[in-house]
């Protein structure tokens, strides 16, 4: 049985039965099946890449991250960047709302969102010239283009194996905690013939660097958390049992290998163990223990209680939390999450807009509340937005000409709005923004650089990203 942690799937393997042993009496079958740990998974280059990278002392305001990524393009014109003067076929069916900031306007399917716009900085002219869900998500998960564009149903593999964000995050966080430095739930990003999007993981940074997936449905009537929780088939008393196994393999490995790189994968190995018995880390994702009317607040539909159980994971110590839109079984083929290729007004009013307007408003407010909206970075982004006009099915279609998202709280200043589309929002008029800006920002707010350093597989020094700043948005 596997559980899948920092990349790795821990296997609960056996103590039991015979099979060939190893002249220190360790059986190699016991070994094969301990390599889910990637004991001997890692090559001597995988465990070098294990090192810490030379990282500069933390200036940024933020101290974590909640990443709130809305799969498959929401429109910036009912959302972000309403036309009010344009024609129906581009404005569409909803109105503005006037916001907490004289002059700026949302969608009016956000109005709790609006009452917060002081809080919020929004940026109207993102641009990635890719029309294609994944080959323009991966550029906006890592802050690099794919290869080659408008590549639709892509999957991970070089030359695109950038890391993803959260992969970075944890590739420089220095020193030991229970628990990740990145997690993403609840789910990963799919294409349509569920193939996974490139960009989600730690590409060349390997496996170790690897944001770890939390599956869920924390909306779900049995919200259990099974990657935190023992099997029911493995008692503690046999858990031990298989740990001083393991740690047994490891220090014969280290000797075979003859590495000091080996001591920083057993420290991992330990935190991924001390993950599964650790009653913090169960708790941080116990939603239970929130009260009816906070769960209420964020929306009793599944990426309400997600952004909830993001906010419980910072404060237990992540750094960066990515929650994806969740991608039920009941979505529709031809207009799943926010692709809104037909009936986009009726998908808008009753199934995306006001969960989105209900969590987000509650996150900021309740970050607020307690203290802590200045301290977490609050990033909401997409792959692209949609087309101008309508087209005949009722709905709009890819774009990645201009497009809007949103940053708020930790290092970011309120109230801002950066960049002008034109009167269709479908081109930038001035104050482009690229993927790679996004990320500097990201990275900037959290206290690293742009020019932080993170290493290939050649043992190469790259930046971690080559984007700008986005100095008019900071507080």
């Amino acid at each position: 049985m596997g559980r899948i942690l920092w990349g790795w799937e821990i296997r609960v393997f056996s103590l039991e039965g015979s099979s060939g042993r190893l002249c220190d009496g360790v059986s190699r079958r016991e070994i094969l099946r301990a390599g889910g740990l990637g004991l001997l998974g890692l090559s001597a280059a995988g465990l070098d890449r294990l090192q810490a990278a030379s990282v500069k002392p933390r200036v940024g305001k933020a101290k974590s991250c909640i990443l709130l990524f809305l799969i498959g393009g929401p429109p910036q014109h009912s959302t972000w960047d309403p036309k009010p003067s344009a024609s129906e076929e581009i404005r569409g069916a909803f109105g503005p709302v006037a916001t907490s900031v004289p002059g700026t306007q949302f969608c009016e399917l956000m109005p709790k969102t609006a009452s917060l716009a002081d809080r919020i900085a929004v940026l109207r002219s993102v641009v990635t010239n890719d029309n294609a869900h994944s080959s323009s998500g991966y550029a906006m998960l890592t802050g690099r283009p794919h290869q080659p564009l408008n590549f639709e149903n892509a999957n991970p593999g070089a030359p695109n194996d950038w890391p993803t964000l959260g992969a970075v995050v944890q590739y420089l966080h220095q020193g030991q905690r229970e628990l990740p430095p990145s997690i993403r739930l609840p789910h990963h990003i799919f294409n349509t013939d569920q193939s996974v999007w490139p960009g989600q993981d730690s590409g060349f940074l390997g496996p170790a660097a690897d944001p770890w997936l939390f599956r869920c449905e924390p909306a779900s009537s049995n919200s259990n958390v099974p990657d935190f929780q023992l099997p029911d088939e493995v008692p503690i008393a046999r858990f031990n049992a298989r740990r001083s196994l393991l740690k047994q393999l490891d220090h014969r490995l280290q000797r075979l290998e003859e590495t000091p790189n080996f001591e920083q994968l057993y420290q991992q190995n330990q935190q991924a163990f001390n993950l599964l018995t650790s009653s913090r880390s169960f708790q941080a994702c116990d939603l239970t223990r929130e009260t009816d009317s906070a769960r209420d607040r964020y929306g009793r539909h599944q990426f309400g209680q997600s952004v909830l159980m993001a906010r419980r994971l910072v404060e237990a110590g992540v750094t960066l939390v990515q929650v994806n839109w969740f991608r039920g079984p009941d979505e529709p083929s031809d207009a799943p999450c926010w692709d809104s290729h037909s009936n986009e007004t009726q998908r808008l009013k009753n199934n995306l807009v006001p969960p989105f307007d209900q969590a987000y408003s509650a996150l900021l407010t309740d970050l607020e509340d307690r203290g802590q909206l200045d301290e977490t970075l609050v990033v909401c982004l997409s792959e692209f937005g949609r087309t101008p006009k309508f087209n005949p099915r009722a709905g709009r279609d890819h774009w990645g000409h201009c497009f809007s998202v949103s940053l708020a709280g930790g290092g970011i200043q309120g109230g801002v709005v950066h960049g002008i589309s034109d009167k269709h929002a479908a081109y930038p008029v001035e104050g482009v923004v690229h993927p790679e800006d996004i990320t500097a920002t990201i990275f900037h707010c959290l206290g690293y650089g742009p020019e932080t350093e993170i290493r290939d597989p050649l043992d190469r020094p790259l930046a971690i990203s080559q984007g700008d700043v986005i100095r008019s948005i900071l507080s």
